[in-house]
C-alpha cells in the first residue's frame, strides 16, 4: 500500500512578520468583539479586529441563539433596568457584576435595534405567530419566560453574525480572519503599565503579526476544556464551540491583568466527554424548552407550580409571576433562583418520586397549544446554539413529529446528564477580568467585554458590554499616543509560538489536554483543600517543564490547537491560584474547601482579585458593592451616549 501524501493547501509564511497599526484593536470577533469594533468605528477611529475563525459564523453565537435577556427598555417592558440589574446582583448574593449587568439592562435593547438595522431578524415580520400570547401585535416582538413583564425577547439569532459581518465591512473595520491573538503587548510609562497592542498568528499560513494600537479590547471567550475533554468528541466537549477555550484569559493573566471569582466553577451541565447527549436534544423544560409539558412513563402529566407551591392548571399560567410577585428570572445565569425571583417550575424531582411519578420522564409538546409547540420546536430549537442541524433537521428527517411524538428526558434539566462533582465547567456567571466603570482593566488602555468579564451572561450582555467598551476605548485612543512595543517581548512570543513545529514525533496537543483535565478533576474538583490545590499546581508546573517542550505539530492549524491547550494550561493554573486564596467555603461561588468548611463568613464576603507580576501572584480585596449606585454611576459617565439615544428616539 502506498503512503498517503498530504499537501498543506496554504502558503508557508512561517517566520514572516507584519506590523499592523490602528487606533483601537479588538481581539475576538464574537458578538462582543463585533459590537466593540462597530462602536469605535462609529466614533471615527481606525479599527482592527482579530478573529481566529471567520466573523460571519465565529464565536459562541456563530450558530445562533434563541432569546435575548434583559431588554428592559423595549416598548413592551414592564420592568426598569434598575430592577433587573439589581435583581441579578441580589440573586447572586452580590457575587455579581453590577456594572456589566446594568449596561446590559440599560443598553441591550439599543443593540438589538442595531442588529435589526444591520439586517438581523428581531420581529415576527412574517406574522408566523400572529395572535400568539407571547407576541405583541403592534411591535411584532415576541417574548419568552415572563409574558407579563416582557423583558426577554425571542429572536432569530442565526441571522445576527452575518449581519454584523456586513456592518463591519460597511464601516471599514479591518478584519484579520483565521488569525489567532496570542499575547498582549505592554509598555511602561511613568512607572505604570499600559497596553501597546498584541501579537498574533495566521492559522493557515503561520505568518506572525504585531498589532500596535492606542487602545486594546479583549472580547474573547470564557475558558473551557479545563476539566472535561474527550479526544474522540472534541467538538462536543463543551457547550460553546471547540475553539472558544479562554485564550483571552490566558493572555491577560500572562500580561498582568487582574481577575476575580476564578475560584467559581459548577458541576458540569453539558459535555459530550462521556456523559451527555447534545444540548437541547432530549426532552426537558428548561431554557430553550421552557415551559414544555412533561409527562411520566405512564403519560401522566407532571404539574407545574408557582413559587408558593400552588399547582398551575393551564399552560398559560406557566408564563406569569405568582400573586404578589413583580417579575421572575429565568435563563442565563439563573438555575435555582431565590424565592423573590423564582418562576413557575415543575415539582422537584424528589417530590415527584415521593408522589409516585414513574421514570422515565418525557417532554410532550403535543399537549401544548399550537403556538407554544411551534415556537419551541422550530424557532427556539433551531435558532439556539448547535440545534438547527443536529437536532431540528436531524430529528425531523428521521421522523420526529412534535404534534404526536415525545422526547425522553435524561438526567436533570436541559443538560441531559448527571455529572460527577469533580467534572466541572464555567457556567452560571463564572469568574473573569476585573474592571472599572469604563470596562477598563488594571492595565491602562486595555479593556474587556462579553465573556471575558467576570460574572458574564448571554447574548445581550455580550453585545451591550462590547459596544460600551468600544466607545470607551475610542475615547481613550483620542487621548493617547501610540506606545512603543518591546521588540524583545515580541521575539519571545514568536519563538514560543513556533517551537512545536521543530519537534519531531513529540507529544500531541490532545494528550496534554487530557492530562490537564484529569489533573483538575483530581486536584480541583468539587471539594478542595490546600494540599490538593498545591499538588495540582506542582503537577501542572511539571507539565510546563517536561511536556510542553515535547509538543509537536505538523501544520499551522495543528499549531493553533497546540496554542489553545497551552492557554488551557495557563487558565488551569490561574484557577488553582484563585482557589488557594479563598480561605472559606461559599455557596454562591459553588466553592467548598474541606480545610475551611465555614460557609460564607462575613469577613470573607469579598471579591478576591489576583494578578501575576514577575512570576508572583498578587492579591487584593474589593468590596462586593464596589460599583456603587448603578443608575447614578452609569449616568454620571455616559451623558454623551444618553444624549445620542434620546436624539434618535425623538
Amino acid at each position: 500500500m502506498s503512503a498517503e501524501i498530504y499537501s498543506w493547501p496554504y502558503a508557508n509564511e512561517i517566520g514572516d512578520e507584519e506590523i499592523v497599526t490602528s487606533d483601537v484593536l479588538v481581539l475576538g470577533g464574537g458578538l462582543a468583539g463585533c459590537f466593540a469594533a462597530i462602536a469605535a468605528a462609529r466614533k471615527g477611529k481606525s479599527v482592527v479586529l482579530v478573529e481566529k475563525g471567520a466573523v460571519e459564523r465565529s464565536g459562541s453565537a456563530g450558530t445562533g441563539f434563541d432569546h435575548w435577556e434583559s431588554a428592559c427598555t423595549n416598548p413592551c417592558s414592564g420592568v426598569t433596568p434598575e430592577e433587573i440589574a439589581e435583581a441579578y446582583v441580589h440573586e447572586q448574593d452580590w457575587y455579581s457584576n453590577g456594572i456589566a449587568h446594568y449596561i446590559e439592562c440599560r443598553e441591550g435593547y439599543d443593540r438589538l435595534l442595531d442588529l435589526e438595522s444591520f439586517g438581523g431578524k428581531v420581529r415576527d415580520t412574517g406574522d408566523e405567530f400572529q395572535g400568539a400570547e407571547f407576541r405583541d401585535e403592534k411591535t411584532k416582538l415576541m417574548f419568552a419566560y415572563d409574558y407579563k413583564n416582557k423583558f426577554t425577547l425571542r429572536v432569530w439569532g442565526t441571522t445576527f453574525k452575518p449581519a454584523l459581518a456586513r456592518e463591519l465591512k460597511r464601516l471599514g473595520v479591518k478584519v484579520y480572519e483565521r488569525t489567532e491573538a496570542t499575547a498582549l503587548l505592554t509598555a511602561v510609562k511613568d512607572g505604570k503599565k499600559e497596553g501597546a497592542g498584541a501579537c498574533g498568528m495566521d492559522v493557515h499560513t503561520g505568518k506572525f503579526y504585531i498589532f500596535r494600537s492606542k487602545a486594546t479590547i479583549l472580547t474573547m471567550s470564557r475558558p473551557a476544556r479545563v476539566w472535561l475533554f474527550n479526544p474522540d468528541l472534541v467538538g462536543l466537549c463543551e457547550f460553546r464551540p471547540m475553539q472558544s477555550i479562554g485564550s483571552g484569559h490566558a493572555m491577560g493573566w500572562r500580561a498582568g491583568v487582574e481577575f476575580t471569582m476564578m475560584e467559581k466553577s459548577v458541576r458540569a451541565e453539558f459535555s459530550g466527554a462521556g456523559r451527555s447527549f447534545p444540548a437541547y436534544g432530549t426532552g426537558n423544560n428548561h431554557n430553550t424548552w421552557y415551559a414544555a409539558t412533561m409527562v411520566d412513563a405512564r403519560g401522566v402529566e407532571i404539574p407545574y407550580v408557582d413559587r408558593d407551591g400552588n399547582e398551575l392548571k393551564t399552560v398559560s399560567e406557566r408564563y406569569y409571576p405568582a400573586q404578589g410577585q413583580k417579575f421572575f428570572l429565568k435563563g442565563g445565569v439563573i438555575d435555582n433562583p431565590k424565592y423573590e425571583y423564582r418562576g413557575p417550575e415543575t415539582l422537584d424531582f424528589e417530590e415527584l418520586i415521593r408522589r409516585g411519578y414513574q421514570l422515565p420522564f418525557y417532554a410532550d409538546l403535543s399537549r401544548m397549544p399550537e403556538d407554544e409547540r411551534r415556537v419551541i420546536w422550530g424557532m427556539m430549537v433551531g435558532e439556539e446554539a448547535k440545534t438547527r442541524i443536529p437536532i431540528l433537521e436531524n430529528y425531523t428527517e428521521r421522523g420526529f413529529d412534535p404534534e404526536k411524538d415525545m422526547l425522553q428526558s435524561y438526567g436533570t434539566g436541559w443538560q441531559s446528564a448527571s455529572f460527577l462533582d469533580q467534572e466541572r465547567q464555567f457556567f452560571g456567571a463564572p469568574g473573569g477580568i476585573m474592571h472599572d466603570w469604563d470596562l477598563m482593566t488594571n492595565i491602562e488602555g486595555v479593556y474587556a467585554a462579553g465573556d471575558q468579564l467576570y460574572a458574564s451572561d448571554c447574548a445581550g450582555f455580550a453585545c451591550a458590554t462590547g459596544y460600551y467598551a468600544g466607545r470607551k476605548a475610542a475615547d481613550c485612543a483620542s487621548d493617547h499616543e501610540l506606545e512603543d512595543f518591546s521588540r524583545e517581548e515580541a521575539d519571545r512570543e514568536k519563538e514560543r509560538l513556533y517551537a512545536p513545529l521543530y519537534v519531531k514525533d513529540g507529544t500531541n496537543w490532545k494528550e496534554l489536554n487530557m492530562a490537564i483535565s484529569k489533573a483538575m478533576q483530581n486536584y480541583c474538583g468539587g471539594v478542595k483543600c490546600e494540599d490538593l490545590l498545591k499538588e495540582g499546581l506542582d503537577l501542572l508546573e511539571s507539565y510546563e517543564r517536561e511536556v510542553v517542550p515535547t509538543l509537536s505539530c505538523a501544520n499551522p492549524h495543528d499549531l493553533m490547537r497546540t496554542h489553545e491547550v497551552l492557554d488551557i494550561l495557563t487558565v488551569a493554573q490561574l484557577v488553582l491560584h484563585a482557589c488557594l486564596r479563598r480561605r472559606s467555603s461559599s455557596q454562591p461561588l459553588c466553592f467548598q474547601r474541606s480545610d475551611y468548611p465555614q460557609m460564607d463568613p462575613e469577613g470573607e464576603r469579598r471579591h478576591i482579585v489576583i494578578r501575576q507580576e514577575d512570576g508572583q501572584v498578587r492579591e487584593r480585596s474589593v468590596p462586593l458593592d464596589f460599583f456603587g449606585n448603578l443608575q447614578e454611576e452609569y449616568e454620571r459617565r455616559n451623558q454623551d451616549y444618553m444624549g445620542e439615544v434620546s436624539h434618535e428616539k425623538a
